[in-house]
């Protein structure tokens, strides 16, 4: 393990070395510059350190590419260069050899062949911090096993001091945001992903909140077979992503599968106060009737009330119009500039602008055919980052974020119509209501 630790501790550090000195060289050389060369010149950087900040994550499992990857999706916090570049990371995993898998069931799960009539060597999902084997217990009960890689625990905390100074280095290259709450947020979220007995606990709450609904399924949780680096749960077959966002499904039925997933957000958002917090689309699968199936629940976040509420409150606002409420709104919030300023409406006009196309009571919307709406974003984050380096944010807020800009390129795939003014109303409309 020591070997191990030193050898990707060198690494990081050495990645870290190369973006702080690319990052402290930069900011020499602008000295000298005009402000538009000086803009030039850091968006060069900005990219040349965020290809080298992948060629260096994609080698190393674990904690690593984890929190490259939920940069990944920061695009309302990251200029679109670099959000474009880390999305990479996204590639999958080549899972590990039958027998280290095995050996680590064993060390587990002492009484396994007690639980398990058989488990399939071959494993079905890999992702950067375990893997997904398909087993069937004693009862006959078909089920998935999701199993850590060896030493994750160890691997994961070894690395976040490096990772902590590695993209606080590649941010001030052209943020001077309050780096540390956003650090604190992606670091508790990936601490948790690594406590399978936490994803337990994620997944009974899950079903308790999602009980009954006939349009979002939750597996069912098999506890005699979980441990720390070990979840079990039943195995539910559905139509992988790739399939579901294709043309071999009709228009209609892909137009349920979107307006269950935004409901499926707003529900959490405003009712839950507990969401689902990894887009990626592969933690989901679609069932022929028209509901979801969710797979991975490593990364759940929980939304203080207040935070509901006020977001709610700028949401409505926004959509009937009440364009002048936004900032002050934003502001109760936690979103604002330094000095306890508003964000002007110049700044906050743009993307209800490139949004409101979804919300247009006049016309419906179809995702991905006519819209460009990621690319409008994109564009927006570009124009505006440099703008954005005194903007302050609650840290509650990033996952939400993540979680809403991700499932909007997932609508985009599906090509997906549905009511969305009326789905992100009526979920607005449930921010007061008492929990379940």
């Amino acid at each position: 393990m020591k070997k191990l630790s030193l050898g990707r501790s060198l690494k990081l550090g050495s990645l870290v070395g190369r973006v702080g000195m690319s990052t402290l060289a930069n900011r020499l050389v602008e000295l000298g510059l005009s402000d538009e060369r000086a803009r030039k010149k850091r968006a060069d950087a900005m990219v040349r350190n965020a290809h080298r900040v992948v060629e260096t994550l994609s080698k190393l499992r674990g904690g690593a590419m984890k929190v490259g990857q939920m940069l990944s999706l920061q695009s309302s916090f990251l200029p679109p260069e670099i959000v474009e570049i880390l999305s990479h990371l996204q590639q999958k995993v080549e899972p590990l050899p039958a027998e280290i898998v095995m050996m680590e069931i064993e060390g587990a799960l002492p009484n396994w062949k007690g639980i398990f009539e058989s488990i399939e060597q071959e494993a079905f999902a890999a992702a950067s911090i375990g893997q997904v084997h398909r087993a069937v217990l004693r009862d006959g009960r078909i089920v998935a096993m999701k199993i850590q890689y060896p030493l994750i625990d160890e691997i994961v905390r070894a690395d976040l001091d490096n990772l902590r100074t590695l993209f606080k280095a590649l941010l001030a290259i052209f943020s001077e945001m309050d780096f540390e709450s956003f650090w604190e947020e992606i670091r508790d979220r990936l601490l948790e992903e690594i406590d399978y007995r936490h994803e337990a606990e994620n997944l009974r709450r899950m079903q308790e909140l999602w009980a009954g609904s006939p349009e979002i399924r939750i597996p069912e949780l098999v506890g005699e077979a979980c441990t720390t680096n070990i979840l079990c749960m039943e195995y539910v077959e559905g139509i992988p992503p790739e399939e579901a966002c294709s043309e071999a499904f009709p228009e209609a039925l892909r137009d349920r599968w979107g307006k269950n997933l935004l409901e499926m957000m707003m529900r959490g958002i405003f009712e839950h106060r507990l969401i689902h917090a990894d887009p990626n689309l592969a933690n989901f699968a679609f069932a022929p009737d028209g509901g979801l199936i969710l797979y991975d629940f490593g990364c759940l976040k929980e939304i203080p009330e207040d935070l509901a509420r006020n977001y709610a409150r700028m949401l409505r606002a926004a959509l009937e119009g009440r364009l002048e409420d936004v900032p002050g709104l934003l502001m109760e919030m936690g979103f604002h500039r330094t000095g306890n300023r508003p964000v002007e409406r110049e700044f906050i006009d743009g993307y209800i602008e490139a949004l409101w196309p979804v919300v247009d009571p006049d016309r419906p919307f179809r995702f991905g055919q006519e819209d460009g709406i990621m690319e409008k974003m994109m564009e927006l984050g570009l124009k505006n980052w440099k703008e954005a380096d005194d903007l302050i944010f609650p840290k509650d807020l990033i996952f939400v974020n993540r979680s809403l800009v991700g499932h909007f390129g997932n609508l985009s795939r599906l090509g997906a119509e549905a009511p969305w003014r009326e789905i992100i109303l009526s979920g607005c409309r449930s921010a007061d209501s008492p929990l379940p």
